[in-house]
């Protein structure tokens, strides 16, 4: 295919797809991460603090104990295990008594950080405790605490973008691959491939599955519109030849002097020129009335009185063929141009007409029916076999007794198109050797 047909520059449907799920699954674990984090960090530093708290009120309330031990005062205080357990807890501490001596220290390094509580017994001022907390201990517990979950947070981004992947993938597949053979299949029939379907999709989405078939639909109809059009063409060249080649051969023999110039020549080549002439109107008269959508003139009509008026007109040629005709018509007000609903039922008529022996029987009925006007033209003609029934509205068709009679096989392709363009149809029911009935279903207009 032309390079002028193709899509650059914008990526598959499957790349993007996959970008999709990975970039909204590691937002969706970032968003919950980042929340978890602060949340979790609030909460921790919370506990931090009041540990803290509760590990330098139990130290000031040890030395406090301690104090009052024994003889009051500092001399045989003990606060090796209060000191210990600090230490344990990433804590030094310090006791000083009133004047500010040091009477325990496990303070190492600066005065950075020292935290400073009052020591009093009763109301008697006995010391001051000194606690400074270093990242040992509960800080380091904390710190260890943030880390692994940072790792647990990247790491279930990381799981997260690896399972989006998969997904993506599997959704991909499952989109793309009906899209492509869609893709192939225009392809194919863009390159003259009138076989080319999509076929059945499956496990693809509905929608593409209805694309799908949809597409294969459209390619049928497509093919038998073509086919319909070769034959017209093969059938139209069939139609000609014969009067063309009835004309050359008799002009080629005046030309040649092979046959006298005789009146009766000329009324023969005058014949054949008719003959022509009412093949190509045929034609045109088929073209117009498939274009009739378009071109129609509606009005509110009574089809009881347009079919009235035909029965009238026809009335004389009926009785000259020695067919017996009768009519039995209702009023049915239709929105339809008037001009071609009388083409419509000249066409049934002339039909009719023309497949009824001498001694037949034609008649023509109007009648209502729910919101439908249905007028049938009935005969005792020989009938028309099912297989021929689904083939007497093709242009050009004439059926196999159809031989001795005139006509081009337009007449009710016309009827039928100029039906379908007031939105209503000519259904057919016959039998062979017990006549035929032609209905044509107009909608009744409204009220």
């Amino acid at each position: 295919m032309n390079d002028r047909y193709r899509v650059r520059g914008q990526g598959t449907v499957g790349l993007r797809l996959a970008l999709t799920f990975i970039a909204v699954a590691v937002l969706a674990v970032a968003l919950v991460a980042v929340l978890a984090v602060l949340f979790t960090d609030r909460d921790i530093a919370g506990l931090v603090q009041q540990r803290r708290d509760d590990l330098t009120s139990s130290l000031a309330a040890d030395a406090v104990s301690t104090y009052n031990t024994g003889r009051p005062g500092w001399y045989d205080v003990d606060l090796a295990p209060a000191l210990k357990l600090a230490d344990s807890d990433g804590a030094q501490a310090a006791v000083l008594d009133d004047r500010g001596h040091v009477v325990v220290s496990t303070l190492r390094g600066d005065s950075s950080g020292i935290i400073s509580r009052e020591l009093t017994s009763g109301s008697q001022r006995i010391g001051t405790l000194l606690v400074r907390f270093t990242g040992q201990g509960l800080t380091a517990s904390v710190y260890n605490l943030r880390a692994s979950l940072v790792r647990a947070v990247v790491g279930a981004a990381g799981l997260a973008a690896v399972l989006a992947l998969l997904a993506a993938v599997l959704v991909s597949r499952r989109i793309t691959r009906p899209v492509t053979r869609l893709i192939e299949s225009v392809r194919a029939m863009g390159r003259g491939d009138e076989r080319a379907r999509v076929g059945q999709v499956a496990g693809a989405p509905a929608e593409l599955r209805e694309l799908a078939v949809a597409f294969d639909q459209m390619a049928d109809t497509l093919t038998a519109h073509e086919q319909v059009r070769r034959n017209l063409v093969a059938d139209v060249a069939h139609e000609l030849r014969t009067p063309v080649a009835v004309l050359q051969a008799n002009t080629e023999a005046l030309i040649d002097g092979l046959v006298a110039h005789t009146p009766e020549q000329t009324v023969s080549l005058h014949e054949e020129v008719l003959r022509l002439g009412r093949m190509v109107e045929d034609l045109q008269t088929l073209a117009s009335a498939e274009a009739a959508a378009l071109q129609l003139n509606r009005q509110l009509v009574d089809l009881g009185q347009i079919a009235a008026e035909e029965a009238e007109e026809w009335d004389a040629s009926f009785a000259a063929a020695g067919v017996g005709f009768t009519s039995r018509l209702a009023p049915a007000p239709v929105l339809a141009d008037p001009g071609r609903l009388h083409q419509v039922i000249t066409n049934l008529l002339s039909n009719a007409l023309k497949f009824t022996p001498p001694g037949g029987q034609v008649g023509m009925s109007l009648s209502r029916d729910g919101g439908q006007a249905r007028l049938e033209v009935c005969d005792t003609g020989p009938g028309i076999s099912l297989d021929d029934q689904v083939r007497v509205f093709d242009r050009l068709w004439r059926g196999p007794g159809a031989a001795q009679t005139a006509g081009s096989g337009i007449g009710l392709a016309v009827a039928a198109e100029l039906a379908r363009a007031h939105e209503g149809r000519i259904e057919v029911a016959s039998e062979v050797g017990h006549g035929s009935r032609f209905s044509l279903i107009l909608p009744l207009a409204p009220a």
